[in-house]
């Protein structure tokens, strides 16, 4: 005989589940080069989650920030967060798009190639999209990305990234939110 699963094991299952074709969405993006520098990571553990949201605390407490401070509480009881980086890399272009003159201006400013935040970009909203589709909350949120970087989890690489956690409740709680 199976045993019956809670509305809450089944919605926590059908995060997770979405987390990982929000990923497999942000790997198959179009690129604005063709380059593959996208990275994903699912925080689906309390334990990681709790760091993130403590290092989203202090991120707020130190640079006064309370939509940082009211994003980690957002995500508190949220059953999975996906994680969408970029690796930083220049396009050699030399476009000027980042405001430089050059590719190799950038590098020596050790700045971020205009590229690459538009990849970034297209894949958290293809990622974003599919989370839509299966009808679980969401809301992309730099204030994760920030954390996620400042705790090291994508390695140096990763220059920007944002975060999307999702929920399935009653209620978005990603929305109507105080500040």
């Amino acid at each position: 005989m199976t045993a019956m699963k809670t509305s809450v094991e089944l919605e926590t299952a059908a995060a997770q589940q979405a987390a990982a074709l929000m990923a497999a969405a942000a790997r198959t993006a179009p690129k604005t080069r063709g380059l593959d520098n996208i990275k994903t990571i699912a925080i689906d553990d309390d334990a990681t989650r709790k760091k993130l949201i403590a290092r989203m605390r202090e991120i707020g407490a130190r640079e006064d920030r309370p939509s940082v401070t009211r994003d980690a509480g957002n995500i508190e009881n949220s059953p999975a967060i996906i994680v969408i980086g970029v690796e930083s890399n220049t396009a050699g272009l030399n476009c000027g798009y980042c405001g430089k003159p050059s590719c190799e201006a950038l590098e020596e400013a050790d700045g971020v190639c205009a590229f690459n935040s538009i990849d970034l970009g297209i894949a958290t909203a293809s990622a974003a999209e599919v989370a839509g589709r299966l009808h679980l909350d969401n809301r992309v949120m730099f204030s994760i990305g920030r954390a996620c970087l400042d705790l090291g989890l994508f390695g140096p690489k990763v220059k920007q990234a944002l975060g999307i956690p999702l929920s399935v409740t009653g209620k978005n709680p990603f929305f109507d939110r105080k500040a």
